[in-house]
């Protein structure tokens, strides 16, 4: 599922693209909106919330917000609308919503909906504080963390105490604040929390302005971060093993990339055994 950093990226095009222009072409194919026609309004805003991204328009004196959701699979495309020809033929295509000269193509996309703007809360108004939002707010997150029980890495993924962080930011912020990703959160101290907030906090401001998402600085394949995607490979700071292991309740488990020896200890959702390197073959 693409990270806060990513969809932040994909609303800025759509934003740069559509904003201010009249809506030409209209076409939604989620069955729950399909006779939702769009065209004449004109777009306001397009920002992302968290891993959301809300759609601002102006319809006939009423404002509504196109709400949808990458899930794992989905993205949205800014194409010339004098060439969007193929990809209205296209399969994944689950909206399309152009403008004179850019459309923005909706593939596979995991929602989507359209509600009146001041409705907004009821798709995204559980989320915590938006680790990339204008009015984003450290003291809440921090507070949010320490009212949980979960494991620290299931909490900071848990988008209702703060929004946009995925696997991989909550992999390499708990590396480099050497944190065991199965503390709970609601043990550690107030510093330490607020500590790993601000560092996931400037990783995504800093991931935001890149394609290339990067926590050491590099953006070389394969050096582009510290513990995300590297089990199996030595770690960069001990030397010892990259491991991987899941993490959070039942049916909601997420892989956590974690160095036993930086970080306290095998999960305890290890065992322990070797690990090799993600796409290594056995002979």
């Amino acid at each position: 599922m693409p990270e806060g950093d990513t969809v932040w990226r994909t609303a800025d095009r759509l934003n740069r693209a559509l904003a201010g222009e009249a809506v030409t072409l209209s076409d939604l194919r989620f069955p729950s909106i399909a006779t939702v026609d769009l065209r004449g309004a004109t777009t306001l805003e397009v920002i992302s919330r968290g891993k959301h991204i809300l759609h601002r328009l102006e319809h006939g004196g009423d404002r509504v917000t196109v709400h949808s959701h990458l899930k794992m699979e989905g993205q949205w495309r800014v194409e010339a609308t004098d060439t969007i020809g193929g990809w209205l033929r296209r399969d994944d295509l689950r909206a399309a919503i152009g403008a004179t000269r850019w459309t923005a193509l909706g593939l596979r996309l995991g929602n989507l909906d359209v509600v009146p703007t001041d409705r907004e809360g009821d798709l995204v108004g559980h989320l915590g504080p938006d680790i990339l939002g204008a009015d984003w707010d450290a003291e809440a997150a921090v507070t949010n963390l320490r009212r949980s029980s979960a494991p620290i890495g299931a909490a900071l993924l848990d988008q209702r105490n703060l929004a946009g962080i995925g696997t991989l930011w909550c992999a390499e912020t708990l590396f480099v604040e050497r944190l065991h990703p199965w503390t709970a959160a609601d043990s550690l101290a107030p510093e330490v929390v607020a500590s790993a907030v601000d560092r996931a906090h400037r990783f995504l401001v800093a991931a935001k302005e890149h394609p290339i998402q990067s926590s050491t600085g590099s953006r070389r394949k394969g050096e582009e971060t510290f513990a995300h995607g590297r089990s199996g490979r030595p770690c960069r700071r001990c030397g010892d093993t990259i491991r991987v292991a899941m993490i959070g309740p039942p049916g909601r488990e997420r892989t956590m990339f974690y160095c036993p020896t930086c970080q306290g200890g095998l999960g305890p959702t290890d065992d322990g055994r070797r690990q090799n390197p993600l796409g290594h073959r056995r002979s």
